[in-house]
């Protein structure tokens, strides 16, 4: 019960945790506050992008950690970030069972809204001083199930240029799935649905068109089971798509980009990833 009550209270946080840039409704019109982009813009053009989706379970958003100190950090390198608040079914999900009378957000909402997105960025790059051949996608956790979800889904003119999955949920059909996300993406009444199971299961789905992925997670991950991100790394091999997987020992889930979280180990992710966008024609 008490544990309950904390994830909640964690979550009420992270979800009205307040921006600090000027926020774009993603989309315009429909009178939504819940999906919105914050631009953290370096100075210049033609630089590179990442759009950061946080995790969260599909159910909330860390927007602190796995946000807005991801987006610092990599203004800090050069690169401009966009951190996306995407529909989650939200904490009133999390408490009740609503959704098995009302649809609420569920998929594909967090995968269009990732999408547009990306579209959003590629017409506004000019204003933006984004090179369109330089616009990766980063998540966290459930977002990096929604950053690969987007990577395998989206048309070639607007899937990214690359992935960073950082310690992700992967199956929503195996035996490891995070069942948390798994409810929140798939809803009350659909969790159980073998099919729409296997289509969101991305280790089933990787293609040779793929984009270079960039993926990172811990052994001692308490949250998300490891061999997630294992069943990506085999499919990802399988089908020969360029990448980078790196498994730590310790540190985790939820370190973000934190000098705090996680452990040393688990910290050298950041310095690893670098090098690793250095290989990006």
């Amino acid at each position: 019960m008490y544990k309950r009550i904390a994830i909640i209270l964690w979550a009420l946080w992270c979800c009205f945790m307040p921006a600090l840039h000027v926020q774009i409704n993603i989309w315009e019109g429909t009178g939504t506050k819940r999906v919105q982009l914050t631009p953290y813009l370096v100075p210049g053009q033609g630089n590179m992008a990442v759009v950061v989706c946080p995790g969260g379970s599909y159910f909330w958003h860390d927007m602190q950690t796995e946000g807005t100190e991801v987006a610092q950090w990599l203004n800090q390198q050069g690169i401009s970030a966009f951190v996306l608040r995407y529909r989650t079914a939200y904490v009133p999900a999390f408490i009740t069972r609503f959704r098995y009378l009302f649809r609420g957000n569920r998929y594909p909402d967090p995968q269009d809204d990732l999408t547009r997105t990306l579209q959003l960025i590629r017409e506004r790059a000019a204003e933006f001083g984004i090179d369109t051949c330089r616009i990766g996608a980063m998540g966290f956790s459930a977002g990096g199930h929604l950053v690969m979800s987007v990577a395998l889904s989206a048309s070639a003119p607007v899937r990214p240029r690359f992935v960073a999955a950082i310690y992700p949920v992967v199956s929503m059909a195996a035996p490891c799935t995070h069942k948390r996300s798994r409810r929140a993406l798939l809803g009350d009444n659909k969790k159980g649905d073998k099919r729409l199971q296997d289509s969101l299961s991305i280790e089933r789905h990787v293609t040779a068109d793929c984009p270079p992925v960039f993926l990172v997670n811990c052994l001692d991950d308490p949250v998300v089971h490891p061999h997630n991100a294992e069943l990506l790394d085999s499919a990802l091999t399988a089908h020969h798509v360029p990448h980078q997987y790196i498994q730590y020992s310790t540190g985790g889930h939820g370190f973000g980009v934190s000098d705090a979280k996680g452990t040393s180990e688990s910290r050298e992710w950041k310095h690893r990833f670098l090098e690793w966008l250095k290989t990006m024609k």
